[in-house]
């Protein structure tokens, strides 16, 4: 039930070798100066439970690993899989043994032994030799007077301070209470915004409080031995990749755009022949389900949100809401309210990323590998706008598993052209819409986009878009992790695409940003973060984007700077910076500059199958009641439509598991750690 890791340093002139061990049923993170020494006593260990993991922006495939006692470890994985493995192995395992404290100590708060303080600064022991920086590169801050302090404690100290905690419980409970018997109208009444936000923070404190109570205790006490006893009974560690994370609580309390307080939403069963029906029809049209672009037609749907802040009766929800999550918890499973929705699925949001397919075709054109990866970086700052459509923070619905979403672009062959100007002044974004006749002759290029929701828990999508004329396409897998962060919600997008030049046997490779909802309780808005990367391993270009999240004081909002470097030679040859939604600057080496302002780029619209055309479980369809519903600004309908399509999803997923039928995607297919179109370009070359 361990997990270790070996690295290899050879930098600063030395060679060393670092052993790493997850013990997952005594909640630490333990190393050794090397693999032999393993059945030693550990050169230092970092307790997990009540620890935080998280990635770090210091250095590539770099986190830090927190404990409560203030200590932390910085490591440095290989690459990308290896530092997501292990930040979830170390998340899962920090979560077991917090939830478990948390449960021993409520029930049982009673003094228990004090250990010998020897027996802590053994285990925490600093290291002796010196740090290397390379993979992985561990960094140990120990924190002295933490464990002087936890040793210095007596448990019945503790005793007091949870007897005043139950006080404080008590007379919470009186508040919430007294708040509860108000009328609903009046001057004051039950509904009342300060008492709303009263209650709401003052249960998240006392949540908090209770937390750090017991972690303290368990400090203390170093009663892992029995925590470890009392949590692990009955329970499976054969395999630590086989960990199950809990429902907490508030997932319990949170349900289908509803909020309940200790109580279960009854549904009317459906009757068995019922539900035979409605499986076969639904395996026929799924089976059956096919793609014929000769029937689309352009899209006429508005993509704008409209931008009316949180009313009145909303923020009492979502303030409800936020008195049952705990800071840096994971939403995958909570069911948010449906009035934050916006009226397209997130299959759909991917395929508006190529709402510039002139830009995005102009990438093969390039005369060198150069220019061809500054096109590429040019398409990556410009598509974003129109994905992430107005400033208005709302949320696409998340797909049902097996959903897919199908549509193609049009582009005349003279609104493909290069992109690089000859002059070195600044290029409007007119130059854009100028019309050059090409060589080709009239005519137009056909791009097609398919989306597929492949995985729900975790929840992955795949998208795959294809040129066969211009011997381009593009393959993407993404992971769509949301987490709660006070007052905004952040999103991470973790996955990679490759872009495929086949005329050049060229592959890009590049990440995705994070995407942040601020100011929830007020006007919602989003912002995108975090540092990306496009690769392309034969030609040795490489370019580093950083999305710059606003400071809490001052500075710009949607701030992107990006540079494009050779590698072998080290020379930037293309640098930029702007918003991502507004204008972009960009300068070459050459001295030349130019501006595109994102706003003014045309818009080609993408054309998709009526309704009627689609199939049962093509994303328009399948939303298209509670598109209706929200349209219509019926909050009630659009819930229970919402909710039908969630429940349907909940049984087919039990059928699976009973019949032990593992989902198998249509369209897309597992290698690796990624998914792959079926039928790729590439492989019809």
């Amino acid at each position: 039930n361990r997990l270790a890791i070996q690295s290899n340093h050879s930098e600063h002139v030395r060679h060393h070798t670092l052993y790493f061990v997850l013990d997952p049923e005594l909640g630490q993170l333990q190393y050794f100066i090397n693999e032999h020494s393993k059945n030693q006593k550990p050169r230092g260990s970092l307790p997990l439970i009540g620890s935080s993991v998280a990635p770090s922006d210091e250095f590539p495939y770099m986190f830090t690993v927190c404990a409560a006692n203030g200590d932390f470890f910085k490591l440095r994985a290989c690459d990308a899989h290896e530092q997501q493995m292990w930040m979830t192995q170390l998340q899962l395992c920090a979560r077991r043994h917090s939830d478990g404290s948390a449960k021993v100590t409520h029930f049982s708060l009673h003094p228990h032994p004090v250990p010998q303080c020897s027996s802590i600064s053994t285990q925490r022991q600093t290291p002796q030799h010196g740090t290397p920086a390379s993979v992985i590169t561990i960094t140990h801050h120990k924190s002295p007077t933490a464990s002087q302090r936890a040793c210095s404690q007596h448990p019945a100290g503790l005793h007091q301070v949870k007897e005043v905690m139950s006080q404080a419980e008590g007379q919470q409970k009186n508040l919430v209470n007294s708040i509860d018997s108000l009328p609903s109208r009046g001057p004051l009444s039950s509904l009342d915004q300060d008492l709303l936000l009263l209650k709401a923070t003052s249960a998240a404190t006392l949540s908090c409080l209770g937390e750090c109570l017991s972690i303290l205790q368990h400090n203390v006490c170093q009663a892992a031995q029995h925590i470890t006893h009392s949590h692990m009974q009955g329970s499976n560690t054969d395999n630590i990749c086989n960990w199950s994370r809990s429902k907490t609580s508030s997932e319990d309390h949170v349900k289908n755009g509803e909020l309940t307080r200790n109580t279960s939403t009854i549904h009317q069963p459906l009757s068995p022949l019922h539900r035979n029906k409605e499986r076969l029809k639904d395996t026929e049209s799924s089976s059956s389900e096919s793609v014929d672009s000769s029937e689309e037609i352009t899209d006429t749907e508005d993509n704008e949100e409209e931008d009316l802040g949180v009313l009145d009766d909303q923020r009492s929800i979502i303030l409800h809401l936020l008195s049952q999550l705990k800071l840096g918890m994971d939403l995958t499973r909570v069911v948010l309210p449906t009035f934050i929705l916006e009226k397209r699925s997130l299959l759909e949001m991917y395929a508006n990323f190529m709402a510039h397919p002139d830009v995005f075709l102009a990438i093969t054109s390039g005369a060198t590998p150069e220019e061809r990866m500054i096109r590429f970086v040019e398409y990556y700052l410009t598509a974003f706008h129109e994905g992430r459509k107005g400033a208005v923070a709302k949320k696409p619905y998340n797909p049902i598993l097996g959903e897919s979403f199908h549509c193609t672009w049009d582009v005349q062959r003279d609104k493909v052209r290069p992109l690089r100007t000859t002059s070195s002044s600044p290029a409007p974004a007119a130059a854009h819409s100028t019309q050059i006749t090409s060589s080709e002759g009239l005519g137009s290029y056909r791009l097609c986009f398919v989306a597929e929701q492949v995985s729900h828990h975790p929840p992955v999508s795949g998208f795959y878009c294809e040129c066969k004329e211009q011997q381009i396409c593009i393959n993407t897998h993404v992971w769509t992790k949301s987490k709660f962060m006070g007052m905004s919600i952040g999103v991470s997008m973790v996955g990679e695409g490759i872009l495929h030049l086949l005329e050049h046997d060229e592959e890009y490779v590049f990440t995705l940003p994070s995407a942040y909802a601020r100011s929830i309780l007020t006007v919602p808005w989003v912002e995108l973060g975090g540092k990306v990367s496009i690769s392309c391993a034969k030609s040795g270009y490489s370019a580093a984007v950083t999305f710059h999240t606003k400071p809490f004081y001052g500075g710009k909002v949607h701030r992107v700077t990006a540079e494009v470097k050779h590698n072998p030679t080290g020379t930037i040859v293309c640098k930029a910076q702007g918003e991502w939604n507004g204008t972009l600057e960009f300068t070459y080496s050459s001295g030349e500059t130019k501006v595109i302002d994102t706003s003014k780029l045309p818009v080609i619209k993408k054309k998709i199958r009526p309704l009627e055309k689609q199939g049962q479980y093509e994303s328009r369809r399948l939303w298209q009641h509670v598109t209706a519903a929200l349209k219509a600004g019926d909050i009630d309908v659009a819930t229970e439509h919402k909710h039908q399509l969630e429940e349907k999803q909940r049984r087919e997923g039990k059928q699976r598991t009973a019949s032990s039928t593992t989902w198998k995607p249509k369209y897309f297919i597992k290698e690796g750690d990624g998914w792959v179109y079926h039928n790729p370009l590439w492989k019809t070359k």
